[in-house]
């Protein structure tokens, strides 16, 4: 699956390995870099969400149609599957994911950690 950066600041972060670690420490950088390996190995959305590494979900409220990947207890990795539907047929068709970025949206709200 193709990977593509919600914006130029962001991928400056999660492509340069140094700034990730000064951006969210050592263990959480491991943990992103390792989602992106596992999403770049897959051929679509859907198989991603099946195979359910980092448990996958759809996202509500002022997430809707994005979905969380977990990287820890509290955050989660956010990217939005570029899809016209999320229906299954058109996941199995998306080979093309946007990540938007890190955050924590428990609890009501949503703090982002790397925007």
């Amino acid at each position: 699956m193709e990977i593509e950066v919600h914006n130029k600041k962001l991928n400056k972060i999660l492509s340069n390995s140094n700034l990730l670690i000064k951006e969210v420490g050592l263990e959480m950088a491991r943990k992103i870099k390792l989602r992106f390996n596992q999403l770049k190995s897959t051929n679509n959305f859907l198989e991603y969400l099946e195979i359910g590494i980092g448990k996958p979900h759809p996202l509500v409220g002022s997430l809707d149609n994005l979905y969380g990947i977990s990287l820890n207890k509290n955050y989660r990795l956010i990217v939005e599957p570029l899809v016209d539907s999320k229906d299954v047929m058109s996941l199995r068709k998306c080979s093309k994911i946007n990540v938007k970025g890190v955050a924590d949206y428990h609890d009501g709200k949503c703090e982002w950690i790397i925007p």
